[in-house]
């Protein structure tokens, strides 16, 4: 297994402190502010952890209140707010500092008969005709074939626990505006333990890695350009079908609104086979800047 995906599965594996309170160790990636996906997952992991294996959960709903320092560990306080016949909501706050750095209500639901439909998955071409994220970044930077600022360079070349095969790779080559759309294969980098609980959290983490991103692609930017100052606000994921995370995905990202800067993206995931697994939103700053 390679090491990033050790230390993925290591920070999802919290430490229990008491009944409901839990420890969470940082990714050592070398950003100065811990990534928002692996708060969002760790904290689904912590609340989890306070409901039976029976019910999972089908919705979370957070908040990213200041920026998470990634030298230090989070604490994850969970609040029982109820448990239901068929519903159980929990209340999970992550703490740094002895301050609050991020706020998250997830619910859970017992499985239920019921109606069933789904949108079609979009067509696009599948992975085998793509070339990783990094692979393809590090490429065309070498041949002046790609236009990316130095920390999305960073970003995309690092190693990450999941891999990602952009579809509209037109995007790196030019700076001009493009209809808000944005397709990408991901998957994790290797075969994980057979538990729903850690495909869900994986899942959660992978959601947050290019969302906001889709927000400047109709104004032919980046969250990484140095005139933008962007962060995650808030973040909302439903789990509608069984995920599994270790298993292509295409994620179907596209931003309906930005003003007053801030962004709104949303995001369809779907398993190869064309089931709607995951729905995502979020909206961010992307504050226009001084260089």
């Amino acid at each position: 297994m390679t090491a990033a995906v050790r230390e993925l599965l290591d920070i999802l594996d919290l430490e229990r402190l008491e009944t409901d309170l839990f420890r969470g160790a940082c990714q050592k990636n070398g950003w100065p502010r811990v990534f928002g996906g692996q708060v969002v997952a760790q904290a689904l992991v912590a609340a989890s952890r306070t409901v039976d294996t029976a019910r999972p959960p089908h919705s979370l709903h957070a908040y990213f209140l200041l920026g998470g320092d990634p030298g230090v560990p989070i604490v994850y306080e969970v609040e029982r707010i109820r448990d239901g016949g068929s519903f159980t909501t929990r209340r999970v706050k992550a703490v740094q500092h002895g301050r609050a750095i991020f706020a998250m209500s997830v619910s859970f639901h017992a499985g239920e008969a019921g109606f069933d439909h789904a949108t079609a998955m979009p067509d696009v071409p599948p992975p085998e005709d793509l070339a990783d994220a990094g692979s393809f970044v590090a490429a065309g930077r070498e041949t002046d074939d790609i236009i990316v600022p130095p920390l999305k360079f960073a970003y995309f070349t690092q190693k990450w626990p999941i891999q990602l095969r952009p579809v509209e790779v037109e995007r790196y080559r030019s700076r001009a505006p493009r209809a808000p759309r944005f397709h990408v294969w991901m998957r994790a980098a290797e075969t994980l333990p057979d538990d729903p609980a850690i495909h869900r959290a994986v899942l959660a983490y992978a959601s947050d890695m290019t969302l906001l991103d889709s927000t400047l692609i109709a104004h032919g930017c980046t969250v990484f350009d140095p005139e933008i100052q962007s962060a995650s606000l808030d973040h909302a994921l439903w789990f509608h079908r069984p995920v599994k995370a270790d298993e292509w995905l295409l994620y179907a990202q596209d931003s309906p609104s930005a003003s007053g800067a801030l962004g709104f993206a949303r995001g369809a995931i779907f398993s190869r086979d064309g089931r709607l697994v995951a729905s995502v939103a979020q909206e961010g700053l992307i504050r226009p800047r001084d260089r």
